[in-house]
């Protein structure tokens, strides 16, 4: 089944989706923003959600952690789970946070064999307690680790082959450590193993010339939209949605972004047959 094209829930569009129904198959919320035992935020989220599907998207999880996961976010995670019954959870491929300090960042992580064990556990951990596949997102990167013993995508597909999650594919964030590291984008598409790949994000970045930084407060490059549509032919018709965390625009020009991602879709997917 298809859930279409979404888009983040963001503070700044409660009342365009509380007023009126908005063209969106399904919205994607940021976890950590609700995982309180109630207050206004809470009652939001329960209006809006009884109007559309939702998944959850983490950024704390740290699935990369050497000691595991923190067992009282994991269940305030699944509390919330639990709340609003999403199509899929979601959080990145990274560590956030070491020694009982929280970095509020998205640290990439070596792609070893040993950190394969780590986070395989860790995702064994977080789906015994979720009751479901986790959903595991690609970073974008600015560093290389020379202990690494294989790319990014050849990790990947090691971890979801160990563990049964699946992926959540970031185009933009494909192509922010493509650019980074020299590595063809492509290769990156073509690497990962199709039938683990459930949702695409797209989202902008800052160009600083020699390298690039993941913004999400630009709208979708051309190159990035190429890029989308070669994930398109490599993995069909899955859940794709806007992300954008800064320099939040009126909704009716994040609608206009989207309405772009569904013409490319119908495009690569549902090409006119020739008579």
């Amino acid at each position: 089944m298809t859930f279409g094209f979404g888009l983040g829930l963001r503070t700044q569009h409660y009342k365009d989706f509380l007023d009126a129904p908005q063209p969106v198959d399904w919205l994607e919320v940021i976890s950590d923003n609700f995982m309180v035992d109630g207050g206004k935020p809470l009652a939001i989220l329960d209006r809006i959600r009884a109007d559309y599907p939702m998944a959850m998207h983490g950024v704390s999880l740290s699935i990369g952690a050497i000691k595991g996961l923190d067992t009282d976010y994991l269940n305030r995670l699944k509390a919330l789970e639990q709340r609003i019954e999403p199509m899929w959870v979601s959080d990145h491929l990274c560590w956030t946070g070491a020694h009982g300090r929280k970095l509020h960042d998205l640290m990439p992580l070596p792609f070893t064999n040993e950190a394969v064990k780590v986070v395989g556990r860790n995702v064994q951990q977080a789906q015994e307690a979720l009751k479901r596949p986790l959903v595991l997102e690609n970073v974008s990167s600015y560093l290389e680790f020379t202990t690494s013993e294989m790319n990014e995508w050849e990790f990947l597909t090691e971890i979801c082959q160990t563990t049964g999650c699946k992926l959540l594919l970031d185009i933009n964030n494909i192509y922010v450590s493509a650019f980074n590291h020299g590595f063809s984008p492509s290769d990156f598409i073509n690497g990962v193993p199709v039938d683990s790949v459930i949702q695409f994000h797209l989202a902008g970045h800052q160009d600083n010339g020699n390298h690039l930084i993941d913004t999400h407060d630009h709208p979708v490059c051309n190159d990035v939209w190429d890029l989308y549509r070669q994930a398109l032919k490599s993995f069909g018709d899955v859940p794709t949605m806007i992300e954008r965390d800064d320099k939040i625009p009126p909704l009716p020009e994040l609608l206009a972004e989207l309405d772009i991602a569904r013409t490319l879709a119908d495009d690569v997917l549902n090409p006119e047959v020739a008579v």
